[in-house]
């Protein structure tokens, strides 16, 4: 599908504020609201829009202490990316989990309370995963940009 720029407008509007009704958004793009419908729809159809998600403030939910664990596997076997891969999709602390070149396999971002919390998660949940060879722990000090805006 070729977005235009009308498109590209309408995806912006919904990616900062996706409440937005389609009568407000009509009025932003100079259409009807059953143009700005259609248009979300084959959006949707197309798989450019994803999903409709809400965004947390994760210090208001206990949850502001970030933390980003990069993670060597003892082999790069496709057996052992895959039953890791598996796992590691089940913990419920990691908010994305990245296959990487480089130093390390993985990169993964995690959330907790607190150090206290960390520290439990990764000895009880993360280091007993399968094919784990070496984790490093980088712990975010503030966040200086964090969008999900994509330009397109």
């Amino acid at each position: 599908m070729t977005l235009d720029a009308t498109d590209k407008k309408l995806l912006y509007l919904l990616q900062t504020d996706c409440k937005k009704t389609t009568k407000e958004l009509s009025l932003k793009l100079n259409l009807s609201v059953t143009a700005v419908y259609e248009r979300i729809k084959k959006l949707e159809r197309e798989g450019i829009i994803d999903k409709y998600v809400v965004l947390l403030n994760h210090s208001k939910i206990d949850k502001g202490f970030v933390v980003f664990c990069h993670l060597k596997l003892v082999q790069h076997t496709k057996e052992f990316i895959d039953t890791f891969e598996k796992q590691v999709v089940q913990l419920k602390e990691v908010l994305e989990c990245h296959h990487v070149s480089g130093d390390y396999d993985y990169i993964l971002k995690i959330v907790v309370k607190d150090m206290e919390a960390y520290r439990t998660f990764l000895v009880t949940k993360l280091t007993t995963l399968e094919h784990i060879g070496s984790t490093h722990s980088t712990f975010m000090i503030s966040e200086v940009k964090n969008s999900t805006v994509v330009e397109v």
